[in-house]
Formats: structure tokens, sequence, C-alpha cells
């Protein structure tokens, strides 16, 4: 049974969605196994709080605990709980007490609403971070996974991209401000884990899609917004699909529930630190994604880009062998997931105006 509140109060602020996360070191052979808790704590009565569960992420993770057979879900909409109010968040923590929590509320967007809405990613993000990491210390509450975004590394770092490797270049500027505090929050985890003790651990996923994603030009990454358009092209008629950019950026992509296994691998594996790379290992350049998109959805048309647009980071590779090491992998191939997400999307699609760009 998910619990609710059965009285929901009225509160102002921003949209904010599931999405990404993670902790800081590198973690060893040695530190894999010494970093499992020897307490197992989980029942199908454990209580659990998932932030953010409305969200792509969040969604997820609840479908997949309810499929497991967790039925003591605490879950809280936008009116119930106020995740940008400190005072809020503290009282429903120390009321609550759950034993894990997983943090997949965010504000999440593609470039341009990253780019465009700078200041309300960055404040919205650390604040929302803050809040509940710093309440669940204050609560006594030791077990937490935060989610993150693979934009927390720096633009031009090796490939693939290892733990170790943040903060040791500059990051992708159309998105600094998302991932300076996506930063914090693996800095926050790491750091009260240091000083007092708790099991607060970090994943940084690769670039997630699936159901309870968004399709909005103009808020959407780049894998949605390509099944959006290439559908709208086939419904019109139209002979060519534009896509931004010049399509030679290379991208993983990772399907929203192989991302919540691997959550909930970590929680009942029993793990209490580090940070933790998510994703598949495999890479495709923009124009490779487009075409199978195209092949999925049905539209027989031609590519063209639009090079006026900004490409973003030109390779964003995971190296997910931390996970490996602890006997998780990903799934789902890409043509796979893409056909999950646009059933998905042709049974729960919103009302589009037709898209004029």
């Amino acid at each position: 049974m998910i619990q609710t509140s059965s009285s929901p109060k009225e509160t102002q602020h921003s949209s904010l969605s599931t999405d990404l996360i993670a902790d800081c070191r590198l973690p060893t052979a040695d530190s894999l196994s010494s970093s499992l808790s020897t307490q197992h704590f989980l029942s199908p009565h454990t209580k659990i709080f998932i932030a953010g569960h409305r969200g792509m992420v969040g969604s997820a993770i609840v479908r997949l605990l309810q499929a497991k057979g967790y039925h003591n879900l605490i879950v809280k909409t936008r009116e119930e709980l106020d995740l940008t109010n400190q005072s809020e968040v503290h009282g429903f923590l120390a009321e609550e007490k759950p034993d894990y929590i997983f943090l997949a509320a965010a504000r999440v967007g593609g470039i341009h609403a990253n780019n465009t809405f700078r200041a309300d990613f960055i404040y919205e993000n650390l604040i929302i971070e803050t809040n509940i990491i710093h309440a669940a210390w204050k609560a006594g509450l030791n077990r937490l996974l935060f989610l993150g975004s693979s934009c927390i590394y720096p633009r031009d770092c090796p490939q693939p991209i290892r733990e170790e490797y943040l903060l040791t270049g500059p990051l992708e500027q159309t998105n600094e401000p998302y991932a300076i505090a996506k930063i914090a929050g693996i800095k926050l985890c790491e750091s009260y884990n240091r000083q007092y003790g708790t099991g607060y651990v970090s994943v940084m996923p690769t670039n997630l899609y699936g159901p309870n994603d968004t399709y909005d030009l103009l808020e959407s990454h780049v894998l949605p917004a390509l099944i959006r358009k290439a559908h709208e092209a086939k419904l019109q008629g139209e002979k060519s699909l534009t896509v931004w950019g010049t399509g030679t950026p290379k991208r993983e992509f990772l399907y929203v529930d192989d991302m919540a296994e691997a959550c909930i691998f970590l929680m009942e594996s029993g793990v209490t630190e580090g940070l933790f790379n998510v994703g598949t290992g495999c890479d495709v350049t923009i124009r490779e994604l487009a075409e199978t998109v195209m092949d999925v959805v049905g539209f027989k048309g031609t590519l063209t880009f639009d090079t006026s647009r900004p490409d973003g980071t030109p390779r964003k590779l995971l190296d997910v062998s931390s996970m490996k090491a602890l006997g998780w992998q990903s799934k789902t191939t890409l043509q796979n997931g893409i056909a999950k997400a646009y059933a998905d999307f042709l049974t729960h699609k919103p009302t589009f105006q037709p898209n004029q760009t």
C-alpha cells in the first residue's frame, strides 16, 4: 500500500520531476566489500520514501518496489509536501522516519531548458537535496540514495567516464548550474557519511528515457524530443525530420526501468557509501539515435540537421565497471527500449499542438 496525505495543502513552487544523482569516490574492490551493510533490515514492511514519485525515475522505482512486494511506500505530491520548504521537510521526515529514502526529486530538462532557466535549475535542485539530506540526518535516518546526472563530469574528460573524473575539469556550459547543484548533492552525501557515519549512496545515471518522460520540445531531452518529432512528422506526411546540432555527438541511453532496478539493487545489496555510474556501457551518435527512432516510429523520410543549434558535450559514455563488480548490469537494448517508450507515448501522450519548429 502506498501512503499519501489525506489532506493536501496548497503550496507554490515550480514543477519538479524526476531524474538523476551521485556520491564521490571511486569504489575499489575492498571498499565495495566494506560498504555492504551487515544489517539486513529489508522486508515487505520496510518503510520507503520515494521523493519525486511522479517523475520518470521515481515512478519507475515505485512500480518496481511494488512488483517486488514492498508495500509500505510513502509518496507525497507537491501539494502535500513542498520539498523546497525546509521546515515542512524536517517535520515530515521526523514524523514518518522511513527506513530508506530514494531522492529522485529534481528540476530537470534538456539543453534549452537548462540554458534558459539557469537560476531555477540551480536553486530548486540545491534546496531540495539540501533539505532532504539534512533533514534525514537530523531525524536519525541513515539510509538514502541520491540520484544525479552524467552532466556532473567535465565536458572534455577521458572516455569512458570513471567516477574519479569528477571535478577534474570545466563543465559543459549549457547545463553548468544544474551540474553544480548535482555535484553539491554528491558532496553532501559524502560529507555526512564522513562526519556523521550515515549510509548515503549516490548514483550517476546516464541519459534516461521511458514511461513518464517529458515530450515538450522546449523542456525535454533529445530522445523523447525525437520520438515526438518523428511521430508528428509521420502523421503530417512530412518528407524530412530536423534534428538539432550536427548529429555527431555520442550519447549513452538507459531505459528507466533498468535504472530503477539498479537503485533497488543497491538498496537490497546493503551498499552504504560511494558514487556509482549507472548505464549500458555503449553509446551511439545522435544521427544513429534519430535513425533508430525513425525506424521504430515508422517515419520514412530523411534526416536534416540544424547546425545553428548547440551540440552540447561531444561525448558522454560512462564506465560502469563498479556496478558490474557488484553484480548488476542493464538488460534493455536501445531498440527495444525505444519501442517500449514509443508504445507508452502513444498510450499516454497529452494533446500537443503540431510542432512548428
